[in-house]
């Protein structure tokens, strides 16, 4: 049996009532609301689907943390390797010597074992030039597919302009892999509803018109792979709320001195190294870390107490979620419902870095929502933008600084555990043979195996 994961990012159960084509593959089979982890977030709960196992084991323990021998915060790596423990397309390949894969834009998607992948791949030229890019597996799989289909849209993947258009590019990638190659098991990312749920709230109007339209193009890849007699999952990593409260957690760290900053010509860059403590502000978890154990109560009852902050979770508090592993903050904070955790660290804003106005996944220390919005203070911003890329075009060197540093615009957030099933994210399978009530991250890796057997 051929099976088609469909990651939906956002999709939670009361978007079903928007989304036919997908609640027909329910009414086929069945849905369940999906009990995600701590942290509920892109990479870690990914892992935990590849793996069956929580963060304390496959030691993804967000989008990003503090790799502590370099004295660095990275966020969004690409490779593989940094995921602990076996993955099910290992799995299946140990039962099944002839099993493939085709990993669609999947996050540690490079050198993962696996036939065919492709995962976006930015290329950054010598004189600081930006294009866009994809990494694949063969090699020349990517630069087919883009001849095919054009190029991957890569600034409308993430940032201001990230709309429908990547994620039906990345459909259309699939139904070339898939009708090229027929894998045992097609693992599919579709991004667009988690924009416009983090934009402007679940249940605004215009993120239920997105539901809409990713259930139109989720939908006819799903009923593309029925018709070759597969079976169809669509899951989802996390449910969003509606965002009402930023908490600065460094900025508060900063104030007391235990955040440490260096001056450059381009603003001050926290200095993670040299900092008593620092968060990894991540939606609705920020990892802290704390240098020294005789700093660590004070660092706890100064986070306990500002507003947004539900718990703070030393190694014990972790130990309850699964989180506990040696690439965790010595604390963790979770916000309460609504509330999120912006990664500013500056207190002066004539002195922020210069990447904070620009779409940076890579160099800002955590987590930016704002960039999916240019900034709304911004007098003629489409001019602004149409100056640059002709600086751009021109061979100058430029920098596309249009976007706020006031994190308040942002409308969803997500991260941690939601106490409504409606609200958090769904499972939905085209069969009715092993259907549950409620199905468990850690429980899709074994139904995946049980659905390829």
């Amino acid at each position: 049996m051929k099976l088609l994961v469909l990651d939906v990012v956002g999709l939670r159960g009361k978007d079903l009532a928007f989304a036919p084509r997908l609640r027909a593959i329910a009414e086929r089979g069945f849905a369940a609301p999906l009990r995600t982890i701590l942290p509920a977030v892109t990479c870690s709960v990914q892992a935990t689907f590849l793996t069956g196992r929580l963060p304390r084991d496959h030691g993804i323990v967000g989008n990003g943390w503090y790799f502590r021998d370099l004295a660095q915060v990275w966020l969004w790596r690409q490779s593989n390797h940094l995921v602990q423990g076996e993955k099910v397309y290992g799995a299946a390949r140990r039962r099944d010597p002839g099993f493939t894969c085709a990993k669609l834009f999947w996050w540690f998607n490079m050198y993962a074992d696996v036939t065919w992948s492709v995962t976006p791949r930015p290329e950054y030229h010598a004189d600081g030039l930006k294009r866009p890019g994809l990494y694949s597996e063969p090699p020349g799989l990517q630069a087919e597919l883009q001849r095919r289909l054009g190029p991957f849209p890569l600034f409308r993947f993430w940032g201001p302009g990230a709309d429908l258009a990547s994620t039906r590019w990345i459909a259309d990638c699939a139904r070339e892999v898939i009708t090229a190659h027929d894998p045992t098991l097609a693992l599919v990312y579709l991004p667009h509803l988690d924009y416009d749920h983090q934009r402007y709230g679940p249940d605004d109007p215009r993120a239920q018109n997105a539901v809409r339209e990713v259930d139109a193009v989720a939908g006819e890849l799903a009923e593309a792979a029925l018709a070759r007699g597969a079976r169809v999952f669509v899951l989802s990593e996390y449910g969003i709320e509606k965002a009402t409260h930023v908490v600065f957690v460094n900025r508060v760290l900063h104030q007391h001195g235990l955040l440490r900053v260096q001056e450059t010509s381009h603003g001050q860059l926290l200095d993670a190294g040299a900092s008593r403590a620092f968060a990894v502000a991540d939606h609705q978890i920020a990892h802290v870390y704390v240098r020294a154990a005789e700093d660590l109560a004070r660092v706890r009852a100064l986070l306990a107490g500002l507003p947004g902050v539900a718990a703070v979770l030393d190694r014990d508090g972790q130990r309850r979620f699964g989180l506990d592993h040696e690439r965790s903050g010595e604390l963790v904070c979770v916000a309460e419902p609504g509330a999120w955790f912006a990664y500013h660290y500056w207190l002066d804003e004539a002195r922020r870095p210069d990447f904070a106005t620009t779409v940076d996944i890579h160099r800002k220390p955590g987590y930016d929502p704002t960039e999916l919005f240019v900034d709304p203070k911004l007098r003629w911003p489409k001019l602004r933008v149409a100056r640059t890329l002709a600086k751009k075009a021109l061979g100058f060197r430029y920098l596309m600084d249009v976007i706020g540093t006031d994190p308040t615009i942002v409308g969803g957030t997500h991260g941690r555990l939601f106490e409504a099933p409606e609200a958090g994210p769904v499972f939905l399978d085209s069969r009715p043979d092993d259907a549950a009530a409620e199905v468990h991250a850690t429980e899709v890796h074994d139904r995946i195996l049980r659905a390829l057997a």
